[in-house]
């Protein structure tokens, strides 16, 4: 992603689509909220992106994983303040032995950190996305969803 000059014109679905899924296969950190018991909660976790879902890692005692096995409801942020793009999604909790090894490989490989290797201190958490959205400016705040009900709208 580049900066932009003041006044860009908005893109257009595709384009944002395009940008967004862009987004979601190169880059490898995210913020993740969750809210529940352990009360509102935001970290940065890395990820890996299969095309469908996001599969991230969190130890087993965290607020984060706490939060998903209580509510699974989560929202992700990707990119910069004025190059975001937004995803509400559905975690569910995977426990280490139940990845097949091949995912756990790219994710390690991907990100740099294997937590098969912290002897089940860890869980995997694999969100679905449901809603995503993908602005720069505010003149791209209306139309800004680029998926809904976990479908790409272009």
């Amino acid at each position: 992603m580049t900066d932009l000059p003041d006044g860009a014109p908005p893109r257009g679905l595709e384009e944002r689509v395009r940008d967004a899924r862009g987004l979601l296969e190169s880059g490898v950190d995210l913020w993740v909220a969750t809210s529940g018991p352990a009360g509102p909660h935001l970290v940065p976790l890395s990820y890996l992106w299969d095309g469908s879902t996001l599969l991230l890692a969190t130890a087993r005692t965290s607020a984060t994983a706490r939060n998903v096995l209580a509510d699974g409801r989560v929202r992700l942020a990707l990119g910069r303040t004025r190059d975001v793009v937004m995803v509400d999604g559905t975690a569910i909790p995977v426990d280490l032995a139940d990845l097949p090894t091949g995912t756990g490989d790219a994710f390690a490989a991907r990100t740099g950190f294997d937590p098969r290797e912290l002897g089940g201190r860890y869980v995997y958490l694999q969100v679905r996305p449901r809603r995503l959205q993908a602005w720069r400016e505010e003149n791209e705040i209306a139309g800004r969803d680029v998926m809904r009900d976990g479908r790409w709208l272009a």
